[in-house]
């Protein structure tokens, strides 16, 4: 059987990791190991931080509406209450993203909420 050489695979991944690295800080944007490991912690910090802004901004969305459902005179779980009990399904993003930028809408569904 022939003798196999594989390092032209190895060097292509090798060069991959260390193009992901560019950027980074000291002998991690160059060198295998330090760089292998800068890698693998950027990567589990974005997957992370991937879960962490999802709920970051669900707590953004409640905040919107729950100021300006106060502003109306109801507060915000008494506000998603009435609107499950009325049938009324919008969900939190499109009901936050109405507070910011059509205001007499959301008054409107609270209004309809109320009544």
């Amino acid at each position: 059987m022939t003798r196999v050489k594989r390092g032209t695979i190895h060097h292509k991944k090798r060069k991959h990791l260390i193009e992901y690295a560019k950027g980074f800080r000291w002998g991690r944007k160059s060198k295998l190991a330090a760089a292998k490991q800068g890698v693998y912690k950027a990567w589990s910090y974005a997957f992370r931080d991937r879960k962490t802004k999802k709920r970051n901004n669900r707590a953004l969305w409640s905040i919107h509406i729950n100021a300006l459902s106060r502003q109306n005179g109801m507060s915000y779980s008494r506000l998603m209450g009435s609107l499950k009990k009325n049938n009324i399904i919008i969900d939190r993003k499109i009901l936050s993203e109405l507070t910011t930028l059509y205001p007499e809408v959301f008054v409107k569904i609270v209004e309809k909420a109320k009544g």
